[in-house]
Parts: structure tokens; sequence; C-alpha cells
């Protein structure tokens, strides 16, 4: 090696060499961003929605979707190619509403709610095509429904489902529709789809809906939306009582009060 050739100093590293510099998202990262914008839309999306909106080639976006399906946390709606939220998020996002702070504030609200207006008062959200109940607190009556908090009921003869259908975009309702069993459990049961829509628009116009003895017979419900700070649907706020105790005008009557609470639950979403 000649004596005069000198050694050129090597260039600084780039940023994997700087302190606090950021990396690209790894893949749990984006795992959890195509959850988080399930979640957020509240709709099933298309797989080349999902790769526009996060930014990511639609074969990153593909390989991502069908990782989570075989999880559990999303699942293929009708169209094989259109995505939504699946069974295992679902319960993860149960079981995390269920064991918070803010489980307990929302507890105390609906046992205020029941004090004042004397019936029982539920919690629920949509779950799928049936509505899940979150929390509960029952009246001191001897009569009365009882239904355990993870339980399931239709959309289209309960308050608070229909209020739920009512409030979706039009062709989000239109395919959540299609989906349900129209089954007749009261002579009241809405079975006609022509029938559950018109419903759905008067619902939508008057903001509250209605159960007139439609899921069970001798059993009157009304429901209120609760809205988050940005004030999208998030859950339901519904009191029935047997129709012996508590006629549809006694329940509409408590209208103020089922919105006075839904605007105290809103600010713990």
């Amino acid at each position: 090696m000649s004596a005069n050739k000198t050694t050129k100093p090597r260039p600084a590293s780039k940023a994997k060499d700087k302190p606090g510099a950021s990396s690209s998202p790894s893949p749990a990262d984006r795992s959890l961003a195509v959850l988080a914008l399930l979640a957020r839309e509240g709709r099933a999306l298309p797989l080349a929605e999902v790769a526009a909106q996060l930014g990511i080639p639609k074969t990153s976006a593909h390989r991502l979707c069908t990782q989570l399906v075989d999880n559990g946390y999303l699942a293929r709606d009708i169209d094989q190619r259109v995505y939504r939220i699946g069974p295992a998020l679902r319960a993860l996002a149960f079981d995390a509403l269920n064991h918070s702070v803010e489980r307990a504030q929302r507890h105390a609200i609906l046992d205020d709610l029941v004090r004042e207006v004397g019936e029982t008062c539920n919690f629920t959200t949509l779950d799928g095509n049936r509505i899940l109940y979150l929390d509960r607190v029952e009246a001191h009556w001897p009569l009365r429904l009882s239904l355990e908090v993870g339980s399931h009921v239709p959309l289209h003869c309960t308050a608070s489902g229909k209020l739920f259908l009512a409030l979706l975009d039009e062709p989000s309702r239109l395919k959540l529709i299609d989906t349900l069993r129209l089954e007749r459990l009261t002579r009241n049961t809405l079975t006609r789809r022509e029938a559950l829509l018109k419903e759905c628009h008067a619902i939508a116009q008057q903001g509250h809906a209605t159960d007139r003895e439609e899921f069970m017979a001798g059993l009157v419900a009304v429901a209120v939306p609760v809205q988050d700070r940005s004030g999208r649907m998030r859950a339901a706020i519904a009191v029935h009582g047997p129709t012996a105790r508590m006629s549809l005008d006694d329940a509409l009557a408590r209208l103020p009060a089922l919105k006075a609470a839904a605007r105290r639950m809103g600010k713990l979403l």
C-alpha cells in the first residue's frame, strides 16, 4: 500500500444512528392502525379504501387484513373484498368498556336515572347486526324483564336497535337491514322491510325510538342516542317497563331525563 494514500473518513451514519430518530411503522403498528380505522369509521371498508386512508400499498393492506381476519379481529363482509370489525375485536372492546374507571361512572349515571324515572334502564351498543347490553340497572319492582350484561337482542323490534338503524347513513342502513331476519316476536313486530324503513325515517326525524310491545308483549321502551364529543352516536340509553305499570306515554314523558343522562354519558366516551 502506498505510504501517501490516505483513508477517507466514513460518512456520518443516517437516521438509524441518530438518537430519537423515528423508524418506519412496524407490522404491529400497521395492524393497530387498520383496527383503529375500522372502529373509527363505524362501517365495513373495502381493501382499496383501507390502503388509501393508511397510505400503504394494497398488497400490504391485504396481508394485514388477512392476518387480522385469521385472528378474528376483522371479518370479511358479504363482499369478500370488504372488511368489518370481527368478534375478537368486539370482545376486546367489551372487556375494555367493562373493566375501566369509566364503567363505574357510567353505572352511576344509570343508577341515578333509574331512581329518577322509576323503571329499569340500560346502556347498549351496536354489535354486528344485534344490540349488545353493556350495562343495566334494574328497578326495584317484582315484575320486570331480566337481561344480563353481555346479552344480545334484535335490531328490528327493540327501541335501541331501531334507533341505531335510523341514525346510520342510508347505504349502511339498507345494507344492515338486508342482513336481518325480521322475525315476528309479537303481533306488533315490524316484519316488512318497507315498514321498518318508514319507522327508521320517523325515528331519525324525532331523535328517539320506541318499542311498542314489539319485542315482548306487555313491554314498552323508549331509547335515546349517546353521542361522543364529535357528535357520533356510540351507544343508546333506554328505559323500559311493563304496560301494567308504564304506558308508552308515560315512557315518553321520561325523555328529558333520558336525554340528560345521555349527555352525561357522552362525556365519558
